[in-house]
């Protein structure tokens, strides 16, 4: 079967790729789309450690192929999305309601896949850049047959951190004020989660001034282009003197890391999104904080994917959730050095590989 790997020193894409059948508790899935997500590419670029050989793809959707012993949600021929988190469902956080939190679920790969001669490491429990892969079932959610695969697809990373980290992690409420720094596929899924919960004035920053049309269709009720001001912080303050109740940073930069702590009112908080090189480090006057503001970590939005997922998919056939919006090109999956390229200069909001002839 096809797939894209990375072997430590470049990227291909293979058609000689084999997956393991799933066992107890596990669930093979026929991969039908697959979103491009900046960490596949920050795994390539050094950014994430990870080890190698291994299948890239962590944001995908496709159809139930088979199912391991004691797996009774999902059955053949279910349409799923799949979500990252493949968390034991009985340990204190899991039983708590924060899945997320599960050390299970926390840098243990495994290796799945195989080629000719090697064994190959499954990235973010999932790579979804293969035809088929194995997950474990809590990871698999059913989804709306009639749902496109091109849009379910980014449910799994882009919109359960995005929309998850202002409406479960930020918990931002109604008429809150809300600046998203950073308009890629999590800022602008931010934006709509900031517009779900009734939050207003929502502020986007961007260097790219393309981004402002798709920052106020998803929920910007201001947009800041970062290039063509002298101070960004100076131009947000104009939109709100007080400063914001929620900032989250959504680039992985610890400038704009520290951009978003200056930029909090009176007990606001500032939410971290985006993934600095590893060892990174930010800095900021102690004396900031005692305002009752607070810096917090957010881990893939600290989703509950099986709730979370089967809620925007309704909330998408509603109207109410952005999805087709967020998917600006798809590719085949040969083309992924092109998709990469793509994503890497900001020509695309999303670019998805699809799997289909």
């Amino acid at each position: 079967m096809r797939g894209v790997i990375f072997d430590g020193k470049q990227v291909r894409t293979v058609d000689d790729l084999q997956v393991r059948l799933p066992g107890p508790g596990e669930v093979l899935v026929s991969v039908a789309a697959a979103g491009l997500c900046h960490s596949d590419l920050s795994v390539v670029d050094g950014v994430i450690p990870y080890p190698v050989p291994v299948v890239l793809g962590h944001e995908g959707a496709g159809v139930v192929e088979s199912v391991g012993a004691g797996v009774t949600h999902v059955a053949p021929g279910d349409h799923v999305a799949l979500s990252t988190l493949a968390n034991c469902g009985t340990c204190p956080d899991c039983d708590r309601g924060r899945p997320t939190m599960c050390r299970a679920s926390i840098g243990r790969p495994s290796r799945l896949f195989s080629r000719p001669g090697e064994r190959l490491f499954q990235f973010a429990s999932s790579s979804v850049f293969a035809e088929h892969t194995v997950v474990k079932g809590v990871q698999a959610v059913r989804i709306p047959a009639d749902m496109p695969m091109t849009s379910a697809a980014v449910m799994g990373c882009a919109v359960l951190t995005g929309v998850g980290a202002a409406l479960r992690r930020a918990r931002v409420g109604p008429g809150d004020s809300v600046v998203v720094i950073g308009a890629g596929g999590i800022g602008l899924n931010v934006l709509q989660g900031a517009r779900i919960a009734g939050a207003s004035p929502v502020v986007a920053v961007d260097a790219n001034a393309a981004k402002g049309s798709a920052a106020r269709q998803f929920g910007a009720t201001h947009f800041v282009d970062a290039s063509a001001v002298p101070d960004t912080s100076a131009a947000v303050r104009e939109i709100l003197p007080g400063g914001a109740d929620h900032a989250f940073e959504c680039v992985g930069d610890t400038r704009l890391v520290r951009q978003a702590i200056d930029l909090l009112d009176r007990h606001g908080q500032a939410v971290l999104l985006g993934v600095p090189a590893s060892g990174a480090e930010a800095s900021f006057p102690v004396s900031a904080m005692y305002l009752d503001k607070s810096i917090l970590g957010c881990r893939y939005g600290s989703s509950r994917p099986q709730h979370d997922i089967a809620l925007y998919a309704r909330w998408y056939g509603e109207g109410r959730l952005l999805l087709d919006e967020l998917v600006s090109a798809v590719y085949p999956v040969e083309e992924f050095g092109q998709a990469a390229e793509d994503v890497r200069r900001g020509a695309v909001t999303r670019a998805v590989l699809s799997f289909r002839e």
